[in-house]
């Protein structure tokens, strides 16, 4: 337990209560914020490095201001209910160990920004880099793309950005959980691609007969059990079924391999984000001929198969 603060404590008890009482300006609050979240045990892993950044949007998000906004503002005073408002979600960030992203209700990828809550992974993937330069020079032309797959599409951001990248394709999106697709279908209304975007329940591929893609893309549970045991409490929040991957990491990767052949056109492509595991993927697949992506990261988060090269 946090011993700064009771259970029951409200944002008007110590150290709350002396910055409520003595702090004043956005400048104030900002570095308060910082002071409390760098003596906390936050892991930070959720799209924001540091715990500056962390502090800035929500201080930011909290009082309606974009992330440009914040120079101009840092000497302004604030009223009361604002700094009780920054007070109260920094200490659920820190007593309740939510991500920022859960607290705000939003999250970025590149240029694109998300709905997001505890129905859904929280949205990160090196797919999203690769989209940004239309998966070239896999794809020679994005016009070749005419309809595409995002498989465990969560909040739907992959699919979003797939509609951006190939503006000629019809997108399908896949999700086991119905949760999941209610976010998605926000996402994908307040994006305006209801018309392109469709959001399909399915366990994998088993609503898709006969449906086939020249593109598949997919950021799929790949957790191993004994990281599953060993993630931050930050981790707990996120849905367990998006990331955990059973004993090696490996469950649902086997079974996109097994199936995607028979959901690809003839020179189609599978995408499939697998974390750390190109060692696992390797030794389980000696014979497949994966093309490892170049990613800000590295080229062993990021695989790609043509369809001719998957199980038959």
């Amino acid at each position: 337990m946090n011993p700064t603060r009771q259970p029951n404590d409200t944002p008007g008890d110590t150290p709350i209560r002396q910055a409520a009482e003595e702090l004043r300006t956005l400048r104030d609050l900002l570095r308060f914020t910082v002071s409390y979240f760098n003596r906390s045990d936050l892991f930070l892993g959720h799209g924001l490095p540091t715990a500056y950044d962390e502090a800035a949007y929500l201080i930011l998000h909290t009082l309606h201001l974009s992330a440009d906004q914040l120079e101009p503002f840092m000497d302004a005073t604030l009223t009361r209910n604002e700094r009780d408002q920054i007070l109260r979600i920094i200490e659920r960030r820190v007593n309740e160990k939510i991500p920022v992203a859960y607290l705000a209700h939003e999250a970025w990828l590149g240029d694109f920004n998300f709905y997001v809550d505890e129905r859904v992974l929280i949205p990160r993937s090196f797919i999203a880099e690769l989209l940004q330069d239309h998966l070239a020079p896999w794809v020679m032309d994005p016009y070749d793309i005419g309809t595409a797959l995002d498989l465990c599409t969560g909040s739907g951001c992959l699919a979003i950005l797939l509609a951006h990248a190939f503006e000629q394709a019809q997108i399908d999106a896949v999700d086991i959980s119905s949760d999941a697709l209610d976010v998605a279908s926000i996402n994908v209304r307040n994006y305006d691609l209801i018309n392109r975007v469709g959001l399909i329940q399915s366990d994998l591929f088993a609503e898709l007969q006969g449906k086939r893609y020249d593109l598949i893309i997919s950021n799929p549970p790949y957790v191993n059990a004994a990281s599953m045991a060993m993630l931050p409490e930050e981790y707990h929040h996120e849905p367990s079924v998006a990331l955990a991957g059973g004993s090696d990491g490996l469950d649902i990767i086997r079974r996109i391999f097994k199936e995607a052949a028979h959901h690809l056109t003839e020179d189609g492509l599978l995408i499939m984000e697998i974390g750390h595991n190109q060692a696992e993927v390797e030794r389980a697949f000696p014979q497949l001929p994966c093309t490892w992506l170049e990613t800000s990261s590295g080229d062993q988060f990021v695989l790609m198969v043509r369809s001719g090269d998957l199980p038959a």
